[in-house]
Parts: structure tokens; sequence; C-alpha cells
């Protein structure tokens, strides 16, 4: 393969990939109330489906990490996906609420061995100032994959049936991994000077790593609010604003589709271009997005009539164009012989103290309250402490240098 077309030619199979995660992970969302009406089973227990998804995710991520930056990438990558796609195609069986416990469980090993690798794959196939924009493609699977699971699942599942969805996520993978297996492997830290400082080059390190560490508690504050929203966003809709299963899914699905496209793409973007002035910029850049998101979802909680939609939009669009930079954020605060391992770390603790028990809290609150606008409010003050942790991360924040392999490319 040319050398110039092989890392776009990874870029392409692993955001193809990540994308189908996403759709895998967030299908059950769009047909929740199918479940719910199947299974007999109150919200919090459709919380648990997702909070026992993040639980196994997380603690799998740090075993999987530590392999990654110890054998070949590709290897562990490819059993991931074989992992994911075949449970996923397993859903045709679920006939009870403990089977799809089960299923959505074990569905999170395979996904962690993907998202702990994959972003450091990505970040070695690219110049460092260019990674902005190319994480920025990477992770436009999450919002996109995410409002194509919901928005695909509901139409479908509400015609043939909610296990149809996950049939149809699950069948691709093994064609893109065929192609992923094809693939060379990059060189660990080809495109930057290592630093050798403890803090940037070992695991104990990242605990002495101011840089990764607040960025690591941004995230999580962050995946809290978003991934509470997410899950119960399309029941909200169906519930308060009595729409039909298909319609809400449909409608923020595409919301939230739109919006990954553009939002992700240029707070890419706008991260490498301020970059090139403030080495803190991807962190003020995620603490002021977030910061600005808090009165939007408010609004788009409590909006009516012909002010929701456009509520809705505006909140989802700020929420999402932080991805790219905070994500850069984590993958520039340490060393690429350390990276899997960190992106590890900051996948257990992003899920640990946020989108694993979010929904569930929710739910809960929901529960006791009979409201899920109230029940939303936990949302707000996660974001609220996301922009916190942003804003002070900046001043921690590396500065980083291309190697001489890179110069020379």
């Amino acid at each position: 393969m040319p050398r110039k077309t092989y890392p776009y030619t990874m870029l392409v199979v692993l955001t193809g990939l990540n994308l189908l995660n996403y759709i895998d992970r967030n299908a059950l969302l769009g047909v929740q109330p199918l479940v719910q009406k199947e299974f007999h089973i109150s919200d919090a227990q459709t919380g648990i489906l997702t909070s026992a998804f993040f639980f196994c995710y997380m603690f799998a991520a740090p075993a999987i990490g530590w392999l990654g930056d110890r054998f070949p990438r590709k290897n562990i990558v490819l059993f991931g996906i074989m992992i994911w796609s075949g449970f996923t195609l397993l859903t045709w069986l679920v006939h009870d609420y403990t089977q799809l416990l089960l299923r959505h469980t074990i569905v999170g090993i395979g996904e962690a061995s993907y998202a702990t690798i994959a972003p450091a794959l990505v970040a070695d196939s690219f110049p460092i100032e260019r990674r902005g924009r190319v994480l920025s493609i990477f992770y436009l699977a999450l919002p996109v994959g995410s409002a194509l699971g919901i928005a695909l699942s509901g139409p479908i599942g509400e015609k043939l049936g909610w296990r149809v969805p996950f049939m149809l996520a699950g069948a691709p993978g093994f064609l893109l991994a065929l192609i992923f297996w094809f693939l060379p492997e990059p060189e660990r830290g080809q495109t930057e000077t290592a630093d050798p400082s403890p803090e940037r080059s070992t695991f104990t390190g990242l605990f002495r790593n101011p840089a990764f560490l607040t960025a690591s508690l941004g995230m999580a504050m962050y995946t809290f609010a978003v991934g509470g929203l997410q899950v119960w966003m399309p029941t909200f809709l169906v519930r308060v604003h009595h729409m039909t299963v298909s319609r809400a899914a449909v409608i923020f699905g595409l919301i939230a589709a739109v919006n990954g496209v553009i939002a992700t793409v240029v707070g890419g973007w706008l991260g490498d271009r301020m970059l090139r002035r403030n080495h803190g910029a991807y962190y003020t850049f995620s603490g002021v997005a977030m910061a600005l998101a808090i009165p939007l979802m408010i609004a788009a909680v409590y909006a009516e009539g012909r002010f929701l939609f456009p509520a809705i939009f505006a909140a989802v669009f700020m929420l999402l164009i932080g991805t790219a930079p905070s994500n850069t954020a984590v993958v520039n605060s340490v060393n690429a012989g350390i990276r899997s391992t960190a992106l590890a770390v900051n996948t257990f603790v992003i899920h640990a103290l946020g989108d694993a028990f979010s929904p569930t809290m929710i739910g809960w609150l929901s529960d006791r309250t009979g409201s899920l606008r109230i029940a939303f409010t936990a949302a707000f003050v996660a974001a609220a402490l996301s922009a916190v942790f942003f804003f002070y991360g900046a001043r921690y924040a590396p500065r980083l240098f291309p190697s001489r392999q890179a110069l020379k490319a």
C-alpha cells in the first residue's frame, strides 16, 4: 500500500468500525419503550441495562490497555470486533430481561478492546499538528453512530420487532474486520518526540499527571451529562411530549447526527487552530463548550411547542463541539508508549464516574419524583463540574514537538 494512502485507509476503516461500535451500543435507546413493554420492567431496570454494559466495559479496559502497550495492537482490536459483533447477532436469541442484561454486558468487553486502542493507532498515523482534526473524524462516529443507532432502531423495531436492529448492526463488523486485518500497524510514537518524565511515560505517573487527570475528570462529567440525556431523551419525548416511538427516535437521532457531523468537525478544526497560539487550547475550548451547554440543556428539557426542537438542537450542538478537543487532550497528555494504558484508565474513569450510572440515577430519580424533567437536573450539575475541570486543566497542558522522523516526512 502506498505510504501516503495508508494513514487515510487506516482512518477510514477505524472510523467505520467506530461507527458500528456506537450504532450497536445505542440501538437499545431507540427501542427502550418496546423492551419495557415486552419485559414489564421499570425505568430503573431499563437504566441498569446501559449501566451493566459500561461497568463491564470500564473494568475490561485497564487490562486491555496494558496488553495494547506491550503486544501487537491489531490482534487485540480484531478480538474485540469478533466479540461485540458476535454477541450483537446473538440478540435474536434473547427472550427475557436477564438474557438481554447478559448480552449487553458481554458486548462491553468487545467494545473496550477497540475503544482503548484504536485512538492510539490513529494518533500514530498522523502528525501531531493535525491530530485534533483527524481525531474529530474518528470521533464523528460517537454522535453519528449514536444517532443512527437511535434513529434507525426505533422505526425498524416498531415494524419488525426490537431485536432486528441489533441483527443489522452486528453483521458489517465482520467485513470491516477483514479489511483491517490486511492493514499494517503504525510504529508507536513515530510522529512525536517522547517526554521522558515519569508523569507522561509510566503507569503510576498517570496519577501524578495533572494534564491527564483534569482531562479525564472533565470528560467523566461530560460523559455523565451526555450519556444520561442520550439514554432518556427519546423516552422523554414519548412520555412528556406524547410522540410515537418512531417519531421520537427519528427526530432525536437526526438532530444528533446533523450536529455530530458539524459540531465534531468544527470542534476539531477550531481546537487545532487555537493550539497554535495556546498550548492549553483543547482544555479551554472544552470548558467553554460545557459552560455554554448548561442553559441550552435546561431550555431543551423545559421548552414547549415550536421551541422544543430548536432548543434540543442547540443543546446537542454545544455538547458535541468539545468531543474532539477533549479526547485529543487526553491523547496528548501522555507518551505513545503508555497511550493505550492511559486511554484504558481514562475509559474506566469517564464511565465509572459518568454514564455507567447516570442512566440508572436519572431513571431512579424519575421513578422517585415522577418527572424526567426533574431527574435531568443531575445532568446539568455534571456539565457544570465538567467545565470547571477543563478550565483548571488548561494550565497543565503539555507542549508537544514533532519527532525527527515526522519532520523528515
